[in-house]
């Protein structure tokens, strides 16, 4: 295992939740309610949850910031996690509770939900860069993807979101531009 079980978690969570951006002409995958619930089905909190209209807009509107550690490096992503943390009043704590073991939150269960996430997306990058295992944070390769994920394979050797079977595509494609050439030459 690459990571602890809530740093993978909340990077699961945080990749979840940047890829509900619209990318290259595609909708919002986090505009109504229904959205919403989808993505708290998929990554579950605990504490306050309003569900809301204006907890939507608070949560749609952390995405960016989000994003942006997917767009930098170890170096650059820091100064962006040490934002987070504090604009988030981070104050980290040791809690068990719905049979997870010993694990981190880094703020008050009644804190919005989208302050929650961001300092939880905050603290798991923490691991991230003292891991030094940043180069796990990637974007999808497929030349028609901006996905975001995060390689937990044992070799680093992931290079497709799995979203869109955007591997699989990628190998078909190249099937075919390679069977073509064989055709042509």
């Amino acid at each position: 295992m690459v990571f602890i079980h809530d740093t993978a978690q909340s990077l699961r969570a945080a990749a979840y939740l940047v890829n509900t951006l619209p990318a290259q002409g595609g909708r919002d995958r986090l505009e109504t309610p229904d959205d919403f619930e989808d993505y708290l089905a998929v990554n579950p909190y605990t504490g306050a949850i309003r569900r809301d209209a204006r907890e939507l807009a608070e949560v749609r509107d952390v995405r960016p910031r989000l994003h942006r550690l997917w767009e930098v490096d170890r170096d650059a992503a820091v100064p962006l996690v040490n934002g987070m943390l504090r604009d988030g009043g981070a104050l980290p704590q040791l809690v068990i509770h719905d049979g997870y073991d010993w694990h981190i939150h880094g703020t008050a269960d009644d804190e919005p939900l989208a302050t929650r996430i961001m300092v939880e997306v905050a603290l798991a990058f923490v691991d991230v860069i003292r891991a030094d295992e940043y180069d796990r944070v990637r974007i999808c390769a497929a030349d028609d993807c901006a996905n975001v994920y995060i390689d937990f394979s044992r070799n680093r050797s992931k290079r497709y979101c799995d979203e869109g079977n955007c591997g699989n595509r990628m190998n078909v494609n190249a099937y075919r531009r390679r069977k073509a050439e064989r055709e042509s030459a």
